[in-house]
């Protein structure tokens, strides 16, 4: 699907890591961006996408994205609640034949390996409702792939991080997190590299394919406090056990820190040729706080 010359893209949610990627998708592709406001048309215009109002809650709202493009970029999340992801459920309703989609899902589906160090063949065994409907959204649109003879990479995603995504807040309020030995492995990208991430995927990624959208950073989740808070000179967080810890934090928070695991990337170095920016989270802090101050 092809006008004035540039292939059509369709991308759907345009949060930071959209707006990341338009800059270079609008290089490539004639670029229609999906969004729920009406007030961010502007800013999608601005730099280089055709906006689209629609809202995947609402089935009847997306007729006029079906055959509008072969090539999708599909980043919004599940809704907030269920088991099932009834967004992507009503987008692959409409989804074209013979087309090629790059979906960000998270590493959560793995649930807890008891900080195992796993590859993209490890089993999914998500523990709580969030990560179940990310399992619900990959199951959904790798049946959409084979039934319509598409092109699908599933990226799964860890903590994203950046000059505007660090835990900056956190760590001046005092959160504590867990003691050394009741501490978990946590996976980390940086978002700019993410986004090399899914410009390789949409170029280079196989069918039906899962691909770990990760850094080569081994750190457990105080270990990546610390670090933030030695960059900018705040102090680092108070440690707690874990029967303690669970006891002062949400239990999204506690959610996050009930699981340990450590995951390779191999498969994007040695299929999308991926070559990080940011290869540890050491290497992102030592250039970025004078960003962050602001």
């Amino acid at each position: 699907m092809q006008l004035f010359g540039k292939p059509r893209l369709l991308i759907l949610g345009c949060g930071d890591i959209g707006m990341r990627l338009l800059p270079y998708l609008t290089r490539r592709y004639r670029v229609f961006a999906v969004t729920r406001q009406t007030d961010r048309c502007v800013e999608l215009r601005a730099v280089g996408a055709i906006p689209i109002v629609a809202d995947l809650d609402r089935a009847a709202s997306l007729a006029p994205l079906a055959r509008l493009a072969s090539t999708i970029v599909h980043l919004a999340p599940p809704q907030s609640d269920g088991m099932h992801d009834r967004r992507t459920r009503n987008l692959a309703a409409l989804l074209p034949a013979h087309a090629t989609l790059v979906y960000l899902s998270t590493t959560g589906v793995y649930g807890d390996c008891g900080g195992a160090q796993i590859d993209e063949t490890h089993p999914v065994n998500p523990h709580n409702a969030r990560a179940q409907r990310r399992v619900d959204a990959e199951q959904v649109l790798r049946s959409w792939a084979r039934r319509s003879h598409s092109r699908l990479s599933i990226l799964r995603v860890p903590g994203i991080y950046a000059a505007n995504r660090l835990p900056l807040d956190r760590l001046r309020k005092g959160t504590p997190a867990l003691i050394a030995e009741d501490d978990v492995y946590t996976n980390h990208i940086h978002a700019d590299d993410l986004v090399r991430i899914v410009m390789r995927a949409l170029q280079r990624g196989a069918s039906n394919r899962v691909y770990h959208a990760v850094d080569d950073s081994e750190m457990k989740m105080g270990e990546y406090f610390d670090a933030v808070a030695q960059a900018f000179q705040l102090p680092p967080p108070p440690r707690l056990p874990r029967e303690h810890l669970r006891e002062t934090v949400s239990p999204m928070l506690w959610s996050f820190m009930s699981e340990s695991r450590r995951l390779s990337n191999t498969r994007i170095k040695s299929e999308l040729a991926v070559r990080l920016r940011y290869p540890l989270v050491q290497d992102a802090l030592s250039r970025e706080p004078a960003d962050t101050q602001s």
